[in-house]
């Protein structure tokens, strides 16, 4: 880096709390501890152009789980872990909504719903008997049912015929959530550079010295929001999950309002004004999608697209105008990490593909580590 007196002494002395990432979380922890720490300097560092990840690349989801995600995780977790989470995504959306405005993110209570496969015979059957229980489960939180059976009003083919609707569900705007996020953050003396790489870290004397590529600075704490991107310098068991997507072009006249989940989550889909954006099918190759590469490949497209013409809009003209893929982060365990990892060093990560619902509440807690 070929960097000024000037650059150094604004930028890089004297810093308080480096962070890196500025998604989600990164920038909710920042603003957290510019509240508690007023005249301390914060830097943030993004290796991005734009938040890298999935901050800015997510569809938008305002949900905390699918009857069917729901159902799974009370598979190797405890019905005790299984509210924490979903009370935790819930409030995480409420803190997110408080902050930001309803009307910044073009929030929808549309609701939410979702889909079943005409050969998903026996996941159907199994939600269907176990919906009354996991209502039940989920009364304490919402003090009402959650999950309903309706008829499919949608015209969507190739499906069973009942649907789950969710009333609590909604859709945001991705973009327009960031872009708030970073100007709160800007108003607020928060410094961000884009384009930096953390390449790596140590601990000294006096806080943590912090190297990007052949620079480094000192910091007194540094912390970690980088999810999908965190397991190469923080050491945890995180995995990255890449997730592509695809957006239709305009579709006059389109009939479809909402948040829509299929497989288990694996797919889903929401309209954006009159455009179509449907993502997922990485269980196709879960090998091939535990990457932090950006990109497409022909197996998990040529599934979209399929699903697209055959249960989405099987009699209606369109166009796919844009496809795009971010990386999320995910472990053995749904439930994020957000921990010490040394005397100076903090991470909040492994979302679990809920950053939308889970982002705002991880990056706060993650403050009050310190």
């Amino acid at each position: 880096m070929n960097l000024s007196f000037w650059e150094l002494k604004n930028w890089f002395t004297n810093v308080d709390y480096t962070i890196v990432g500025s998604g989600i979380v990164g920038l909710h922890c920042a603003l957290q501890l510019r509240e508690r720490f007023p005249e301390c300097k914060i830097l943030v560092l993004e290796k991005g152009l734009l938040p890298q990840g999935a901050s800015t690349k997510n569809a938008g989801f305002a949900c905390f789980g699918s009857l069917s995600e729901i159902i799974e995780d009370l598979k190797t977790h405890s019905k005790e872990e299984v509210l924490q989470l979903i009370t935790k995504r819930w409030k995480g959306l409420q803190l997110l909504r408080k902050y930001l405005g309803d009307e910044v993110i073009d929030f929808k209570p549309y609701g939410g719903y979702e889909l079943f496969l005409k050969d998903e015979e026996s996941t159907y059957a199994e939600c269907i008997q176990k919906l009354p229980f996991i209502n039940e489960l989920l009364q304490p939180l919402f003090r009402n049912d959650v999950f309903a059976k309706e008829v499919n009003r949608f015209a969507f083919q190739g499906i069973q015929e009942y649907v789950i609707f969710n009333p609590y569900e909604a859709q945001i705007d991705t973009g327009n959530m960031m872009q708030a996020l970073l100007k709160k953050a800007i108003a607020n003396d928060i410094l961000i550079l884009n384009q930096v790489e953390v390449t790596t870290y140590h601990e000294t004397a006096s806080g943590v010295e912090v190297a990007l590529g052949d620079f480094s600075f000192t910091t007194r704490k540094l912390l970690f929001a980088t999810n999908g991107f965190a397991g190469k310098l923080t050491n945890n068991q995180v995995k990255p999950a890449r997730a592509q997507v695809l957006i239709t072009e305009p579709i006059p006249n389109l009939d479809i309002k909402g948040t829509f989940h299929l497989d288990k989550g694996y797919y889903y889909y929401r309209n954006i004004n009159d455009r179509i954006l449907l993502g997922g099918g990485r269980n196709l190759d879960f090998e091939g999608e535990t990457t932090t590469e950006f990109g497409q490949t022909e197996i998990i497209q040529n599934q979209l697209e399929q699903l697209l013409k055959n249960v989405i809009l099987p009699n209606t003209e369109y166009t796919i105008a844009h496809r795009w893929s971010g990386i999320m982060g995910l472990g053995s365990s749904k439930n994020p990490i957000v921990e010490q990892l040394s005397e100076n060093v903090y991470c909040g990560v492994r979302l679990g593909g809920m950053g939308v619902a889970i982002g705002s509440l991880i990056g706060q807690e993650l403050a009050d580590l310190i």
